[in-house]
This record gives C-alpha cells, sequence and structure tokens, in this order.
C-alpha cells in the first residue's frame, strides 16, 4: 500500500460516500459524483460482491422507482491500526462500522532507535492479529500513524525530529514483512485527521486538525479528502518560526520554531525548570487542572503561539472547522487561547462560519483514520481483495 487518497469515482470513495452518510442509494451516488448511472452500478456491484456494502430496502422516491438502500456491510473485517508517539504506542483493530476496539497501550521510546520499536509494533499487532483471527474477524492489513514526517510514497520515515537513526527507515516494508499483511503508513497527524473526519465531520470538506502533543502536527482535508502535498510534508506547523520563541535552538536543527515553545516536551521542559515535577503532557494537564499557575500561564501562551500560525494557515486555506486533538487540547486554556487568536487576526470572512473546537474522538482518532484508510484502500481492489483476505 502506498497513497492514502482514493481517487474520485472509485470503490473506496464510493465505500467513504455511504459510510459517512453522503449516499444511501445508487442514484445517490450518481448525484455526488457526476457520473454515468453505469459506472456507479458497477462500482456498487464490485463492493456488494466484495461483502463491502449491502443493498436492501426501499428509500423514498423522488418521482421514479423506489432506490434500494445501500449500507456498509460489516462482516468481521478489520484493519490492525496502531498510533505512535515518541514514547508510546497505542493499537487497536478498526471494522467498517463502529469505533477502534481491544486497544491497548504500551511504554515504548521510539527515540531509542527503530529496531527495538519495530520488535515491539511487530509483537503487539501480531498478537492483536491472533486475536482478531480468533474472534472469527479477516484482518485486511495494518495503518500506521508515526510522529514524524513521512515520504510521498507511505514507505519510509523522513529525518524526524528528536529521533536519531530512524531517517530512511523502511518501516511499511519491514513491518509488512514481519506480520504478512499489507501496511499503510503516514504522519500521525495525517492520521488523526482522517479520523475525527470520518468520525465526527464527514459533512465537512475543509478541515484542520491540530495534534498537540509531545510535538505539534497538524493534517489537513481539502474536499474531503487528505491532502499530503507535493511530498508528504503538507501540514508541517511544528517548524514555523514565532515570535514567542526568538532564538531558540530547535530539534530541527533552525531557530525560533513553534515546537520550542508550544509543544509538550517544550512545557515539560519549562515546568521542570520551575522545579515541578513534569514527565509528560498528561503531567501538564493536572496542574493546569489544579490551578498550578506556572502550568497554566505556559499552556495559555502555547495556545496563542499555535493559535498565531494557524491564523494564517485559516486566512490562506479558509477551513470549515479547525480541530485540535492531542493530549493537549484537554487543556480548556489552550483551547480558549487558540480560539481567542484565530477570532482576533482572522478574516471576518473567514471565521464567521468557522468552528474551532478540541477532537470529538479523543486517543482513539488516529487508529479511525489509519484502519479506515486501510479499509477504503482494500476497498478499491474489490473481490479479489476479499478473496484473499479470507485465507489470512
Amino acid at each position: 500500500m502506498t497513497a492514502l487518497d482514493e481517487q474520485p469515482g472509485s470503490p473506496a470513495h464510493v465505500l467513504e460516500l455511504v459510510a459517512n452518510g453522503s449516499a444511501a442509494s445508487r442514484a445517490d451516488l450518481v448525484r455526488e459524483l457526476g457520473l454515468a448511472a453505469s459506472t456507479v452500478s458497477a462500482r456498487v456491484q464490485e463492493l456488494v460482491e466484495a461483502g463491502l456494502l449491502t443493498e436492501s430496502g426501499e428509500g423514498a422516491s423522488r418521482g421514479g422507482r423506489r432506490p434500494r438502500l445501500l449500507r456498509v456491510a460489516d462482516r468481521g473485517a478489520v484493519a490492525l491500526a496502531a498510533d505512535l508517539g515518541s514514547h508510546h504506542i497505542r493499537t487497536g483493530a478498526v471494522g467498517l462500522t463502529g469505533g477502534a476496539r481491544d486497544t491497548d497501550d504500551q511504554a515504548v521510546d521510539l527515540t531509542a532507535g527503530p529496531e527495538p520499536a519495530l520488535d515491539a509494533l511487530a509483537e503487539r499487532l501480531g498478537a492483536l492479529a491472533e486475536r482478531q483471527r480468533a474472534a472469527g474477524r479477516t484482518v485486511r492489513g495494518v495503518g500506521v500513524g508515526f510522529p514524524g514526517p513521512v515520504d510521498a510514497d507511505g514507505a519510509r520515515i523522513i529525518a524526524p525530529s528528536r529521533m536519531p537513526g530512524w531517517h530512511l527507515f523502511p518501516l511499511r516494508d519491514r513491518l509488512a514483512d514481519r506480520l504478512g499483511l499489507p501496511v499503510l503508513l503516514d504522519n500521525d497527524a495525517n492520521m488523526m485527521a482522517l479520523g475525527e473526519h470520518r468520525a465526527a465531520h464527514p459533512t465537512r470538506r475543509h478541515l484542520v486538525v491540530v495534534k498537540a502533543g509531545r510535538g505539534i502536527g497538524s493534517g489537513v482535508i481539502s474536499d474531503g479528502r487528505l491532502y499530503r502535498g507535493a511530498r508528504g510534508s503538507a501540514g508541517d506547523i511544528s517548524h514555523v518560526r514565532v515570535d514567542e520563541a526568538a532564538r531558540l535552538p530547535c530539534s530541527c536543527g533552525n531557530i525560533g520554531c513553534l515546537e520550542t515553545v508550544a509543544s509538550g516536551a517544550a512545557l515539560a521542559t519549562a515546568l521542570r525548570g520551575q522545579g515541578l515535577a513534569v514527565d509528560s503532557a498528561t503531567d501538564i494537564l493536572r496542574l493546569v487542572e489544579n490551578g498550578e499557575p506556572h502550568a497554566t500561564t505556559l499552556v495559555r501562551q502555547a495556545g496563542r503561539d499555535i493559535g498565531a500560525v494557524l491564523a494564517v494557515v485559516v486566512n490562506f486555506f479558509n477551513p470549515e472547522a479547525v480541530v485540535l486533538g492531542g493530549a493537549l487540547a484537554g487543556a480548556q486554556p489552550l483551547v480558549a487561547a487558540v480560539r481567542g487568536v484565530l477570532y482576533e487576526r482572522c478574516l471576518p470572512m473567514a471565521t464567521s462560519e468557522l468552528t474551532i473546537d478540541a477532537a470529538a474522538c479523543g486517543p482513539d482518532a488516529g487508529l479511525l483514520g489509519a484502519g479506515h484508510a486501510v479499509l477504503r484502500r482494500t476497498a478499491g481492489t474489490g473481490a479479489t481483495a476479499t478473496a484473499a483476505a479470507g485465507r489470512d
């Protein structure tokens, strides 16, 4: 598996339109896609034969014969999903309908290099695959979100900050060899954007989804599809220069990056400098909830800094929604500060209908995005993919 994006009118795109409620019949699909009825019927038939859609019952007539209704068929097919952080791995199984199941978190230090992390990831996913098969489910593939840049082909990691040894590491292929399953790899913020869009904002066409945790990243949904840019780096706001950072050195080798003042890692370092015991974003949230003044002030300023960068993004891209995810999005002072800066600095035309909210899917957003990306991709291979997956 390579790129995440399904082509307009492909079986994967048809499946997505039915899954997100945009279309409930073949006639709806014809109107949504602008394709010939015969082409849409061929796509639907392929998905029905693959066991991914069912067609039954009758909908409301619009002047002709009552249409048969399309529904996503959950026949036990799942994708394994992994959301990687710099110091943890979260795994789960994702079906065509519903949320993530059988989720689990494990402390893994990705900064120690790729080989130990690959061993831990393959072990967790291998055990998860066995549990799904024992429950009678078919495992179609694996989706992985990585906390760093991924090349345009979705095969290798490209120069991730704070992670020596990972540059050019072929994670997708190495993991596929270990598991005997197709693997889809992308940046963790992109996977979160896919998950939030699919589960919480399916009717919105233009979104920016920010992941604010130990690091900072964002994923961009443009015209209903993930936008990755020419080389896969679209949405990387972490290394935009901000005034508050002045000349602070960044792990990327530059100075003054947003990450140096607004990431969870930067906030934890600053709070330890105040004599507070802080190791993770969870510790930061606890301090804010307890009203600790230094933590609250730093988190609020981090929100302003993130908002300053997003203001440029909103004025340029004009999304319908900005969604704030990741561990730090649980801090209301940060969300409120981002919202305040966007309304202050953006054009009224850009914010008149803009929504700015915390993510709805919590820690499972990345899993949902990774899992559904795999299921959509395997939908594009039709009945042949289903037959092959059934032999797992």
